[in-house]
């Protein structure tokens, strides 16, 4: 059995029961940074010392088989460094491959900086969606930001200090300079911090400098409201081109959002004014 542990994200008080359980009864670990690892074993006072192997973002597709095949045998404890495995972190191959070879696998839930982060942003959590971190070079970041820019749901990404400013300046660029958002820095630790605002206050308040494990939360894009006159000239324009009157009046409605029946009342009223 494969077993995905989540992990403290800071605070080593939020380790939970199960996980101290498992790393006591662990025989084998795959972890992404077994120092980090060990450091955790010290922390919680685990006296077990299991064997480690690294499982990291440059090895784990060419680990993936040994390791599921060890799972055959016996329970392979997975942790990243911090918060919950395959979720921007090592161990999605991993776990691909053990469900193809039909080896079980399971889940110690816990920390996440992603929901965490997305609880205490005060924006809306009834829709959202992680897009982990923004590409790197700046028109990579342009498109991805293009393709999100229309997206009601709320945004959470993961970002580095050092690329920080840049990264909310550019969606300043591509979803409007006050569009609400949150800075979430080094959550669950001593010098946690909420920042909250527009995204081009945040980018002018980041040039500052920022340390800290980062998560960004952003609104999301807000309800298009329709403009019932446009609306209603592009029914008229589409009816002057041979469609069917009905037809564009619902082809209308769904572009915009506007009525179908009113559209098609008004385009009548319209015709009939003429």
């Amino acid at each position: 059995m494969i077993i995905l542990a989540a992990t403290p994200i800071g605070n080593l008080g939020d380790a939970s029961a199960r996980l101290r359980e498992a790393l006591e009864q662990a025989s084998v670990v795959a972890s992404e940074d077994t120092r980090v690892t060990q450091r955790l074993l010290a922390g919680l006072g685990i006296a077990n010392r299991p064997r480690l192997i690294a499982l990291h973002e440059h090895n784990e597709r060419q680990k993936a088989a040994e390791l599921v095949e060890l799972a055959q045998d016996r329970d392979l404890l997975v942790l990243s460094d911090a918060g919950m495995p395959t979720v921007s972190d090592p161990g999605f191959p991993l776990v691909q491959a053990a469900v193809a070879a039909g080896v079980e696998v399971t889940a110690i839930p816990g920390p996440s900086a992603v929901v965490t982060a997305l609880a205490v942003s005060g924006l809306p959590t009834d829709r959202f969606a992680f897009e982990g971190f923004l590409p790197r070079k700046a028109g990579e970041r342009a498109r991805r930001l293009a393709e999100l820019a229309g997206d009601r749901r709320t945004l959470v990404f993961f970002e580095s200090p050092s690329r920080l400013a840049a990264s909310l300046a550019a969606l300043a660029d591509a979803f409007g300079a006050e569009r609400p958002a949150a800075v979430c820095r080094e959550l669950t630790k001593l010098h946690e911090e909420v920042r909250r605002g527009g995204l081009a206050e945040l980018a002018a308040w980041a040039e500052g400098g920022v340390r800290g494990e980062i998560v960004v939360v952003v609104g999301g894009a807000p309800e298009k409201r329709a403009d019932a006159a446009a609306a209603l000239e592009r029914v008229l324009g589409l009816a002057a081109s041979g469609t069917r009157l009905k037809d564009a009046a619902a082809l209308v409605a769904a572009e915009t959002g506007v009525g179908k029946r009113d559209l098609y009342e008004a385009a009548l009223a319209a015709r009939r004014a003429d």
